[in-house]
Formats: structure tokens, sequence, C-alpha cells
């Protein structure tokens, strides 16, 4: 199930400018020392080997991604002198062991896939705007609040129950916290800046204490134990909601979230097709895998968005019981599409 820019919607980091977290490997989500098989071959180094001999000192981005790295202290960073990027991904890196001359040079931080707990050894790096912490093992939020010009921080896959720590963060963008434990949304009332805020994968039961994100344009809540769509109503300039994999029975909620471009609320209970007339700016509605069954209410709820271009039905009695003639069926009620499904609609 993928948009027309070959997004499937799912949690995961990678490595793009964007940074979204998509999930293509679930079962790390019931692991937590879950390496990937197809992983490339880790390089042997000796023990004694300087994997930065040949760098130049007024390099500005270094990456030493899966070399079983587990004492950064033993790189010698301290004659990088104009370091603005470190990237130490899937290694074995236990504390963050950095030189202080790095904070005044260090705007990017990449600790992806490593062993850290704790969350210490950043006091110096004043200047990060991107920290990504991800598959870790970190249970608490802390020793991050003076780190003030951070945009971007990433949370993804640790051990972390509440949300905490992050009031000073006032700059933040983008918070990703996807693939933990936590039960309530807490924590964020000073992040007004926010605009990107993942939650995926977690143990939430109630959508609240988000109506002081007046900027949030992107929600993803996908995988949590919501049973309604709550706690919406000041969230004005929220242009995409992931709310997949829930246990949603309809689609009230919506009402004040007009700028809404994308929705996806597939793998829910949803039988009626309605609470969603007044999203004039959808593009996208994603909806497989409910218990949606009629083509008038389709026709009558969505015909008259001019910038819908992508539906998903599948899996729902629209398709199930009418698999023959669905695809036309979905297509005559809607005649603007591009895609239905994975498959992108041929113009006659």
């Amino acid at each position: 199930m993928k948009d027309r820019n070959g997004w499937d919607g799912k949690l995961r980091v990678d490595d793009s400018e964007n940074r979204r977290a998509v999930l293509t490997n679930p079962e790390a989500l019931e692991d937590p020392d879950y390496s990937d098989e197809d992983a490339p071959p880790v390089e042997e180094i000796d023990a004694d080997e300087d994997l930065l001999e040949d760098e130049d000192p007024d390099a500005e981005d270094i990456d030493l991604v899966h070399l079983r790295i587990s004492n950064i202290a033993a790189l010698k960073l301290e004659r990088f002198t104009k370091l603005a990027r470190l990237c130490l991904r899937q290694n074995q890196i236990s504390r963050i062991e950095l030189p202080s001359n790095l904070g005044q040079t260090l705007k990017e931080l990449d600790l992806y896939d490593n062993l850290i707990s704790h969350v210490k050894g950043l006091d110096d790096l004043t200047n990060l705007t991107l920290l990504d912490l991800s598959f870790n093992k970190i249970k608490h939020i802390k020793n991050v609040s003076h780190l003030t010009e951070l945009t971007d921080i990433f949370f993804v896959q640790n051990r972390i129950s509440t949300i905490e720590g992050l009031d000073e963060l006032v700059h933040l963008r983008n918070l990703e916290l996807g693939a933990n434990r936590i039960r309530e949304i807490q924590g964020l009332d000073n992040l007004r800046a926010l605009e990107q805020l993942w939650l995926g994968k977690n143990k939430i039961t109630e959508m609240k204490n988000l109506s002081s994100l007046s900027n949030l344009k992107i929600l993803s809540i996908q995988s949590n134990r919501l049973t309604s769509i709550t706690g919406l109503s000041d969230l004005h300039s929220l242009e995409e909601l992931y709310i997949s994999h829930n246990a949603l029975t309809d689609l009230s909620g919506l009402e004040s979230n007009t700028n809404l471009r994308v929705l996806d609320f597939s793998n829910n209970q949803v039988s009626k097709l309605e609470g969603i007339s007044h999203l004039t700016q959808i593009e996208e509605v994603w909806a497989s895998n409910n218990g949606l069954s009629s083509f008038e209410e389709v026709e009558r709820e969505l015909r008259d968005k001019e910038k819908l271009e992508t539906v998903y039905f599948e899996g729902n009695p629209l398709q199930t019981k009418n698999p023959a003639l669905y695809r036309n069926k979905v297509r005559l009620a809607l005649p603007q599409l591009k895609q239905i499904d994975a498959t992108y609609v041929r113009l006659s």
C-alpha cells in the first residue's frame, strides 16, 4: 500500500533529508536486540587501527557505519576543527564521549542503532540542530534541555515511557518517538514550533495535550490503542494524519482540520465514510481494511473533492464483495482519481 510518492506510511527512519520514520522490519519492534540478517557484512578492524588516519582534519562530514566501534574517544576527534556532521550508525557505542571542541561546529549527531542506555555527554554540543538516538536502549529523555538549537530529534525504537525533558527545545520542528512504551501524550506544551510529531507503535489510548501545537502539520499515531479521534480541534494547520492500526469506529473529530491533505485510517473498524465531507483540500484517503460497504457513500462524501488523487479501499466489503467490479465502481464514483489502491488509473 503506497501513495503516489512511493511511501507506505509505516514507521522507519531513513537517510533522506526528510528523515521520516517508516518501518520495514517490524520484527525489530518485538526484539530489542534485533539485528538485520540482510545488513552488509561487518568490517573487521584492528583494535589499534586509526579509522580517521586519512581523513582531512578540515572535514565537515564523517560517516563511520557498521564498524563495531565501541569507544568514540578512540577516534581522536579533537583534531577535526570544522566537523559539522558525525554519523556513527550501527556500531556498539554505549556511551557518548565527544571532545568539547566539537561543540563549536557540530550541527548533526547520528548515533542510530547502538547500545546507548543513558543520554549523557552532550553538555558541550550546544549548536546541535539534529540528534538521532533511534534504536538504542534509552528509557528516559534527559540532559537535552540545553540543546536549544535542535530542530530535529529522533528517539525511535527505544524504551521510553514518558515524554519529558523537552520544554526548552522551543525551535523543535520534528519529534520522533515511534516504537516506544508511551501511554500518554504530555510534555509538549512549549513546542509551539513543532511541525511533525511521530508517535506510532506506542500504547496511547487518547489524543490529548496537543492544543498548543498550532503549527503541527504531520501527526502520526499509528498502531496505538485509540478508539476515537479527539484533541485535534486546535490543530488548524494539520495537513497529514496517520491513525491506522487502532480501534476507531468512526471519523468524527476532524471538524476543525480543514487543511488535511492526507488521511490514513487503514486497519480500523470504521463502517461509515462520514465526518470528512468538509475536507475540501484532501488529496489522499487511505481506508483499507475497514468496514466500508457503500459506493453511494463514497461518491457522496468524496466526489466533489477536486484535489483527491489517491484512495485505498481494498480489504473493505466494497472490494471483498465485488472484486470483479470494485475498481470500475470506484473510478465511476470518483472520476478525478489518479490512483486506486496500489494501481494507477489510466486516463482515457
